[in-house]
């Protein structure tokens, strides 16, 4: 038994909490287990909530600046956890990850230009893309029996027959969990640089490893890669604690960062919340063995519902087990349902809330993407729940 409690059930119905009060607008259901959208259920390290505390006992919220702690305290974890250097110069605020992804396209790109992707990957990069009037560039995943890799080759091509203007790279990859490599990561960096494409780097994920795995953040790979990257992350997967909407960016090429960080200045873009910054520094500076156990009890849940859903599902459904984060990719292919009968027998079945594999991109047809952040209980009703539903089908084969 660690320091901190993962077991206890928080009741979150009346947080405001998407997870929870979105069911109905994304499911058409509201009696469903939610174990889809990527935050964790359990209670926030307390250190963040006591400085929290601290500043809103004050009583006045005013205009706040930027504690001259904030930008130093975000290299330091770097430094600490992933040996990568950067300095408080080379950062800058951003508003979330989603957000500062637009605002890159937004400042870089104009209308027409071509974006590279790696589907399945992350839904809201298709939407950034074509909503900003870019042009969605594919380069889907090479998928294997037990992982994937990314298609370098395929990716070599497009970029030097499309000439697009920027990459989005998921680095670790979501939904499926994959860090990257130095090499490939290295072998992205030489073909983009070569073709002048910005690489924004997505590593939202990437405090969030397995095992012992190491994060590799793209800019620390070479310096073609700094010379065409933007990394941005964020303590919101890391901390549960996406609603202080805190995150950042960092850009080492000179020319790239005045240009980005002046316009996000001007716009002021680039203006965090005290409630932003103060959670952020305790995060950072008293989380960590916080986040030790919660990466241990996550592993324990990995483990226990890749060997579960093997059992009661007679192996077909498959885990791709992730080497980072929380969420783990389904291969539901074994069933013998299309998108249609997968969707009823998780929503209407089993009734569970799980990511649609599809929302991904057409690759992520027949698989789900399930979200193991949670207590050991919630994850026993959950596979109860599909063991039961599985048990119909058969009933009904049999009928």
């Amino acid at each position: 038994m660690g320091k901190y409690d993962f077991n206890s059930v928080i009741d979150r119905s009346h947080s405001d909490a998407i997870k929870y009060c979105e069911l109905n607008k994304w499911f058409d259901a509201d009696n469903l287990l939610p174990m889809w959208i990527a935050d964790m259920d359990f209670c926030v390290c307390p250190e963040i909530t006591e400085a929290l505390q601290r500043r809103i006992s004050h009583r006045v919220y005013g205009y706040a600046s930027t504690p001259c702690d904030f930008f130093p305290t975000i290299a330091d974890w770097l430094r600490r956890r992933h040996e990568f250097e950067t300095t408080p110069e080379e950062m800058t605020y951003i508003p979330g990850i989603v957000k500062g992804i637009g605002f890159v396209i937004n400042r870089f790109c104009k209308p027409g230009d071509k974006i590279v992707i790696q589907p399945p990957v992350y839904h809201p990069f298709k939407r950034l893309i074509e909503g900003n009037d870019c042009v969605v560039l594919n380069n889907p995943l090479l998928r294997y029996e037990e992982s994937y890799e990314m298609d370098v080759d395929g990716l070599e091509e497009i970029i030097r027959r499309e000439h697009p203007r920027m990459m989005i790279l998921c680095n670790p990859h979501n939904p499926i969990g994959i860090q990257w490599s130095r090499e490939t990561l290295g072998r992205v960096a030489d073909i983009c640089a070569e073709e002048g494409v910005i690489v924004v780097s997505d590593e939202i994920h990437g405090d969030l490893m397995l095992g012992g795995k190491p994060h590799i953040p793209y800019l620390s790979v070479s310096e073609n890669a700094r010379r065409t990257g933007i990394m941005l992350g964020a303590p919101s997967k890391t901390f549960n604690v996406p609603g202080l909407v805190s995150s950042w960016c960092v850009i080492k090429d000179e020319a790239m960062r005045k240009s980005f960080f002046e316009w996000m200045e001007n716009n002021e873009f680039n203006a965090p919340t005290c409630f932003a910054t103060i959670g952020t520094i305790a995060a950072y500076n008293h989380g960590e063995e916080w986040l030790g156990e919660a990466l241990e009890y996550i592993q324990d849940n990995i483990d226990y519902v890749t060997e579960e859903l093997k059992r009661i599902s007679d192996g077909r459904i498959k885990v791709y087990r992730p080497q980072a984060s929380f969420l783990i990719w389904l291969d539901c292919r074994g069933l013998g349902m299309n998108h249609e009968q997968l969707m009823h027998f998780f929503i209407k079945d089993a009734k569970l809330a799980l990511n649609d594999g599809a929302m991904f991109g057409t690759e992520g047809e027949g698989f789900m993407r399930m979200n193991v952040a949670t207590p050991r209980s919630v994850i026993d009703e959950s596979l109860s729940r599909i063991g039961h539903a599985l048990a119909g089908c058969k009933v009904k084969e049999k009928a």
